[in-house]
């Protein structure tokens, strides 16, 4: 016999838990937010995405700016620089496709002193074959790099060590033709006697007497010779031996074109003598090589100082 009392009592305790059930999910859909739809709590944080004190800053993200502090290098101010404004010309000797057209390079040109002198020569080498063309280009080559570093505008005679030329006489017309305010015309030496050593540095003298665009400027020579000096102070400077058979370690010459067609403050060197054994083999780094062009930027701003 059923009870309607019992049955009474069994509804309401069965409707309460219901209505207790609907309750909690009622709070805990408002307490987490229904979002798109999914309850589930968010992921943590992977370890390759947090950011903790040894992440990226934000500043390494594209768009910002360094910041101070951010331990990150700025570019230089170009007005620090000590030859911001200054146009260096430079002549890496000979080219390399001179011994092949020996017409084209013997052609005669004007020497600056009503005579005439070859368009260009193939220039020497080291015993090993290491020829005078490759080590005046390479140097040339990272002496631009370098002085290009320091804020100078940077001109060279030549564009590859493949052609022929350009001949001395343009070479020497050439800082004036690009609006160059000094010209360094960079060589190597072959004395036949091995045992000969040492760097020098030649300008012209008499001093140029062309006019190319207007009388010479007396004071060219005075700073061609200053030029000089202070390129023999920044070689010796970088450790390499001055010519003990060169006064000073600067010759003065006057047969040659480069120097005499100049109408700006330039000189000519001799960075080393290339049948040297010794010499022959630091010609032939790399290391070398980025000594002679680093010392020829330092000569360029104390010159320039």
């Amino acid at each position: 016999m059923t009870d309607p009392a019992g049955r009474a009592g069994r509804w309401t305790v069965a409707l309460a838990v219901l209505l207790a059930g609907l309750a909690v999910g009622w709070v805990s859909w408002l307490a987490f937010g229904s979002g798109a739809g999914d309850e589930r709590p968010a992921p943590s944080p992977s370890p390759t995405t947090e950011l903790t004190s040894g992440a990226a800053d934000a500043d390494d993200a594209p768009g910002f700016a360094d910041v101070a502090g951010s331990g990150k290098s700025s570019p230089p101010d170009p007005a620090s620089l000590p030859l911001t404004g200054l146009t260096v010309a430079l002549d890496p000797g000979h080219n390399g496709a001179n011994a092949q057209h020996p017409d084209q390079a013997g052609a005669l040109v004007p020497d600056g002193r009503g005579g005439a002198k070859a368009c260009n020569t193939v220039g020497t080498s080291t015993d090993a074959g290491y020829p005078e063309h490759a080590f005046t280009w390479d140097v040339a080559s990272r002496a631009t790099t370098a002085l290009e570093d320091l804020g100078a505008r940077v001109v060279v005679t030549r564009v590859d060590d493949e052609g022929v030329g350009p001949c001395v006489d343009v070479r020497g017309g050439f800082a004036q033709a690009v609006g160059a305010d000094v010209l360094v015309s960079v060589h190597a030496n072959g004395s036949d006697d091995c045992a000969a050593k040492g760097f020098f540095v030649i300008v012209a003298d008499p001093p140029p007497v062309v006019e190319i665009d207007g009388p010479p400027r007396a004071d060219d020579a005075a700073s061609s010779e200053r030029l000089a000096t202070a390129m023999v102070g920044a070689l010796a400077s970088a450790g390499f031996t001055p010519s003990g058979s060169v006064a000073g370690a600067i010759s003065r010459r006057g047969d040659l074109a480069t120097l005499n067609l100049a109408a700006r403050p330039a000189v000519l060197l001799e960075l080393a003598e290339m049948r040297n054994p010794d010499e022959a083999a630091l010609a032939s780094s790399e290391e070398g090589r980025q000594r002679y062009a680093d010392a020829i930027a330092a000569g360029v701003v104390a010159w320039a100082g």
